[in-house]
């Protein structure tokens, strides 16, 4: 008998690998392939293929599941970027899939639903777009989740070596791309994007002193207080410089053991998480023997449509260190109330 959600797993590994290859070609060719949305967030030709071919591939299977991801077809539907659409479907094209305009639109569009049900995926199709428009890390993150919990987690890292290095860059070795997946309560693993050849459980670290530990936090110093990860890490102990990551390569990274710590401390009063930053991400982890919660030490809760909404900032660590950080994080919120 096969394990719970083998059908689904496959879907979405087949789904974000067949998405990783757009997305790293069109990142190595990128050249004016970069939208301005009315938010000022660049979006790139790989966003929405990679949306494009993800979605079509849970409608054919799971015709009934609806999908909250983070783009839709609206600025698309514009006829001054008409050319962006031609592109996006040459994309598809490259990778044997077909569609008029209108199919590929419905395909993205399908990424369009908020609110919350007892069985849904949440898609980001390209995590950390600042880090795929520079060249850097980026990640595509698909997780479904049933009744409040996340079943299944897949996380794409097109330019994150297989094996564990001191520098995250991207390089030109045959063993760089990463899918990193787990099922809940059947462990984590990864394997490579273009082969299958060096799948393997992956395990957090077993560090127990903070002083120990290194962390990691968003390049990007919107997403995050570094201010405060940095005050967090001195009462740590901690000497050694962050790992600065775009997008939910940070998961990654604490999932195979190349970090313990992952903070992400609200950067402004009031924001609230999307879930697809997240999702993907956080059931990696916890499988491979992490632990994830807010800043509370609460569970983060999946059952709000788009957002975190009653959760504030998350952290991530191997589980040891958890309930120490919890109360480090805890003492430089009340430094900055004072």
């Amino acid at each position: 008998m096969p394990q719970p959600y083998t059908h689904e797993l496959t879907t979405a590994l087949e789904a974000v690998r067949l998405a990783s290859g757009i997305c790293r070609t069109v990142q190595t060719e990128m050249a004016g392939g970069v939208l301005t949305k009315e938010d000022a967030s660049p979006v790139t030709i790989a966003d929405y293929a990679s949306q494009a071919v993800i979605c079509r591939a849970i409608a054919l299977c799971f015709p009934d599941d609806p999908i909250i991801g983070e783009e839709d077809a609206t600025a698309l539907r514009q006829k001054k970027n008409s050319g962006f659409v031609a592109q996006i479907q040459r994309e598809l094209t490259q990778v044997g899939i077909e569609g008029e305009t209108e199919d590929v639109l419905g395909w993205i569009d399908r990424g369009g639903s908020e609110q919350y049900s007892q069985r849904f995926w949440t898609l980001d199709p390209i995590d950390g777009t600042k880090g795929f428009v520079r060249g850097d890390q980026f990640a595509i993150s698909l997780a479904l989740i049933e009744k409040g919990e996340i079943k299944v987690g897949v996380l794409g890292c097109p330019n994150l070596p297989q094996e564990h290095t001191t520098d995250q860059t991207p390089s030109d070795n045959n063993d760089c791309g990463t899918l990193l997946f787990a099922v809940r309560g059947q462990g984590a693993r990864q394997t490579g994007i273009d082969n299958d050849s060096q799948e393997r459980e992956i395990h957090v670290t077993q560090t127990q002193l903070t002083e120990q530990a290194r962390f990691c936090e968003s390049y990007e110093s919107a997403h995050s207080s570094h201010g405060r990860s940095a005050r967090a890490a001195e009462i740590m102990g901690i000497t050694r410089p962050p790992l600065r990551i775009d997008s939910q390569a940070k998961y990654a990274v604490v999932a195979r053991g190349e970090a313990d710590i992952y903070l992400r401390l609200p950067a402004r009063k009031g924001y609230s998480e999307k879930i697809w930053d997240h999702a993907g991400g956080v059931l990696v982890v916890e499988e491979a023997g992490g632990k994830v919660t807010d800043l509370e030490g609460d569970p983060l809760n999946w059952t709000h449509g788009r957002t975190l909404a009653t959760n504030r900032g998350v952290i991530v660590t191997n589980g040891p260190l958890h309930e120490r950080v919890l109360e480090i994080v805890e003492a430089t919120a009340r430094e900055q109330s004072t």
